[in-house]
């Protein structure tokens, strides 16, 4: 008996993207998201015979169709490459094209191979995936995440929007430790390096002042932080062919949290697809990119959040953002001859202050910035 399957040759590379499918019907992945487009169907008519078996009248009938060929603007090379840099880790990684909103890689580790599972595994063998303490189908892309630092220039692109903080304005310096009053008790904002110069937006940027930022989320207050937050899609649905987790932050209802929530804890969560749309935006003059995945020939992009900050401020934290890969803490990033704007984020995972055994999220987000919208 001939059958047929259907195969996935980049393996463990795609396998969390494009999912399976098993006797032609997707079960996770692309191949769900685009089941029905995917799949086609047989043929199928009722009619009326004589005697002899020879048709004399249809009834009804239904043609046979093929299922569609689908083209994504995933660059299957680029996944691979990402894949193999960071497949011994549990992590995310997005690729957007930032003239157009191209999704140029979605990738998740560790992974599995899609083909044991369009095949057919053995119970054994199921149990033992899912089983798996590092949960190789578990999709991470989809996920959120604390952000810590790299949710500061929005903090930054906030205050400007607010006209709550100038980019030159000296916040003054409070060493590493700091609380605004005697009423956090034991609860202090710290951060890991003084510097010299301002405590201003860029040197704040640059060196990753917890601090800074802190006092930042106050002098913006709750309301217009989450207001603005709200302005930049946290608890919205993005549309994407997945679904993907919503942004989201805390309520907020204390002083500590909304300075904590300034440089990414507290309660905040970030989705990546959504975070790298958001960065978008400091390279398209304050508007966000709609992200999206299946190709459309003469596609330009679309505004999925427009005007979500000044084009004034966009470039502000643009060139802010250079500073960091140049000369602050993203300096591993840097390319000779090229032009990396960027935000390093370690977001703290622990029961309390005191808690030393909780474990930490790292992010990178990162854009190369060019005069040649083709680059």
């Amino acid at each position: 008996i001939d059958e047929k399957e259907r195969v996935y040759p980049y393996k463990e590379a795609t396998s969390i993207l494009t999912g399976y499918a098993q006797e032609g019907e997707g079960k996770t992945g692309l191949e769900y998201a685009y089941n029905d487009r995917l799949k086609g169907y047989d043929g199928t008519e009722i009619y009326i015979s004589d005697e002899n078996g020879n048709k004399i009248k249809t009834i009804a009938k239904k043609d046979a169709k093929n299922g569609e060929n689908i083209k994504t603007t995933i660059d299957a090379k680029l996944q691979k490459e990402i894949y193999e840099q960071f497949k011994e880790d549990s992590g995310a990684s997005v690729v957007l094209n930032y003239n157009t909103g191209e999704v140029l890689a979605l990738v998740s580790t560790p992974s599995y191979d899609a083909n044991d599972m369009a095949l057919g595994v053995t119970n054994e063998e199921w149990n033992e995936i899912q089983n798996d303490e590092e949960k190789p189908m578990y999709n991470r892309y989809l996920g959120t995440y604390a952000p810590g630092s790299s949710l500061k220039p929005i903090v930054g692109a906030i205050g400007l929007k607010t006209n709550t903080f100038t980019k030159d304005e000296d916040f003054g310096r409070s060493g590493t430790k700091w609380q605004n009053n005697n009423n956090w008790g034991n609860l202090y904002v710290t951060t890991l390096a003084t510097y010299e110069g301002n405590a201003n937006l860029q040197n704040a940027l640059i060196h990753s002042d917890n601090i800074y930022f802190a006092k930042a989320a106050l002098k913006i207050g709750k309301t217009n932080l989450k207001k603005g937050l709200d302005e930049f899609g946290f608890n919205s649905k993005i549309d994407f062919v997945q679904d993907m987790e919503k942004s989201t932050y805390g309520e907020m209802n204390s002083e500590a949290e909304i300075a904590n929530s300034g440089y990414g804890q507290d309660k905040l969560l970030v989705n990546p697809i959504h975070m790298a749309s958001i960065y978008s935006s400091f390279l398209n003059d304050g508007n966000m990119l709609k992200p999206y995945i299946e190709y459309k020939e003469g596609n330009e992009g679309e505004i999925l959040i427009e005007n979500a900050f000044s084009s004034e401020a966009a470039n502000i934290i643009k060139e802010d953002l250079i500073k960091v890969v140049e000369e602050g803490t993203g300096k591993e990033a840097k390319i000779e001859g090229k032009t990396i704007a960027g935000k390093t984020g370690t977001a703290e995972i622990k029961a309390s202050q005191d808690d030393d055994s909780g474990t930490e999220i790292g992010w990178f987000n990162a854009f190369k910035v060019s005069d040649n919208p083709n680059d």
